[in-house]
């Protein structure tokens, strides 16, 4: 046994090696000489990996290895990276550089650390540009991660109108996610990851703590699963406010939802085209929705009303959950309240959270921050911050809504320092042409708008 390391002190962040065998895939890292952390995600039922797959399997998996080290770098981030057997070609140091540090922007702003300049993958001295990888003629068919939320669902459903095969997927064991998933009527594929025990570890040896992109994570182990499983498409449910940032902290953009928006999509989309197989598609079939055309999307998928949930306080590693699907608390309750209240009948979006967030005084902090009144918008996957103001514009003008205390405070005291031309429903409902969904689900675009 060797002595315990102090993360913060640490030196160097070692990518040792990575390995796949019976299903199981076997991540391993290390900081300077100390401990081994091994991770090990576990793909079901995992069918023998072809014999014309195994160089595309094996890029997807390296990959993965490099992108869940995102979660150990940041327990100690020392000063070097070493990347075991072979160096990085220039496009992958590139998406990691850029995850990493945009990944980790609000992990270093909470902090108090600036990350800018200390995050440099090894390359190769010299690489040569990167070709297309080649085909794998992967089966015409979809994973769509599930996450519990109204976004997924209304992927889902989306890509069932159009008569798309598709498989519903998520990684980690939410009860609430596998109902979700369930409910799709969809085949089911639920996909493990154990973090390395030695993390906990590190944390009581004081390691630094914060927000990842566990986003980018999934996707790299999705990518895998799709040359394992056999599927050409990734379609993510990440809407277009995802790329937009939380705040600006010293010169650099803070956006709690990075791996979410639309620069990761196309880095990671580029990538799996480059290196691991030409008629692999990742993409957000979400792409050119904001929140509120989700959320007009989602009023009408009522069979869901009885499973789903955004609060994140239920898909908290440790700590306890909501007896209920809602906490009625958090940025993402106060959140998905407001922007389906200008869909939904009022008692049924009560019926849906048991109770009413906007006649609430004790309630104003948090809106107003989702409003970005007197604060920046809250680090959580929630819209931008006009389009609440928009959301709550427009319960402001309808009778049913006006007497609630966050409402008639709305109405009282911030609405008089708003321009109400920028305050319309409508523009929130019309779909941009920024996307990268592949040809075969692009149908699936009308069926949501």
């Amino acid at each position: 046994m060797t002595n315990p390391i102090q993360p913060r002190l640490t030196q160097v962040f070692r990518f040792v090696r990575c390995s796949y065998a019976d299903g199981v895939a076997e991540l391993v890292y290390q900081f300077d000489q100390g401990e081994e952390l091994i991770e090990r995600v576990r793909f079901p039922a995992a069918p023998a990996i072809g014999a014309g797959h195994k160089h595309a399997f094996d890029a997807a998996l390296k990959m993965l290895h490099l992108i869940a080290g995102v979660s150990y770098y940041k327990a100690g981030i020392p000063p070097k990276i070493e990347v075991a057997n072979d160096p990085l070609d220039d496009t992958t140091a590139d998406l990691l550089d850029a995850l990493y540090l945009h990944g980790l922007a609000e992990f270093a702003y909470r902090n108090g650390l600036d990350l800018r300049g200390r995050i440099n993958f090894p390359r190769a001295s010299s690489t040569q540009a990167k070709v297309a990888a080649p085909e794998l003629h992967l089966p015409k068919r979809t994973l769509v991660p599930i996450g519990g939320g109204k976004d997924s669902l209304v992927a889902v459903e989306a890509i069932k109108q159009i008569g798309g095969q598709a498989t519903a997927v998520w990684v980690g064991n939410s009860p609430l996610i596998a109902s979700c998933a369930e409910r799709t009527g969809l085949p089911t594929l639920n996909i493990q990851r154990e973090l390395a025990p030695g993390l906990f570890e590190l944390n009581r040896l004081g390691a630094w703590n914060g927000h990842i992109p566990v986003t980018a994570v999934n996707s790299a182990i999705l990518a895998v699963a799709a040359v394992l499983y056999g599927y050409d498409s990734i379609a993510f449910a990440n809407e277009r406010s995802a790329s937009v940032a939380t705040l600006e902290y010293e010169g650099q953009q803070v956006n709690h939802q990075w791996s979410k928006g639309y620069a990761f999509e196309q880095m990671f989309s580029d990538w799996l085209h480059t290196h691991v197989a030409a008629d692999l598609d990742y993409c957000s079939v979400l792409r050119p929705y904001s929140e509120l055309a989700i959320t007009r999307a989602f009023a009408k998928l009522t069979p869901y009303f009885d499973v789903f949930s955004s609060c994140n306080r239920n898909f908290k590693i440790l700590g306890p959950k909501p007896a209920d699907r809602w906490c009625g608390q958090c940025p993402k309750c106060h959140f998905v309240f407001l922007a389906l209240a200008p869909f939904l009948p009022k008692p049924r979006l009560l019926a849906i959270f048991g109770r009413n967030l906007l006649d609430d005084e004790s309630q104003a902090a948090g809106f107003d921050a989702l409003l970005e009144y007197h604060d920046h918008k809250p680090f959580e996957c929630v819209g931008e911050g006009a389009e609440a103001r928009a959301a709550m514009y427009a319960l402001s003008q309808r009778p049913e809504w006006q007497e609630d205390a966050l409402v008639a405070r709305f109405r009282s005291e911030i609405l008089p320092q708003l321009d109400t031309a920028q305050l319309a429903l409508e523009p929130w409902l019309t779909p941009s042409d920024e996307h990268r969904v592949p040809v075969r689900l692009q149908a699936a675009l009308a069926a949501i708008g």
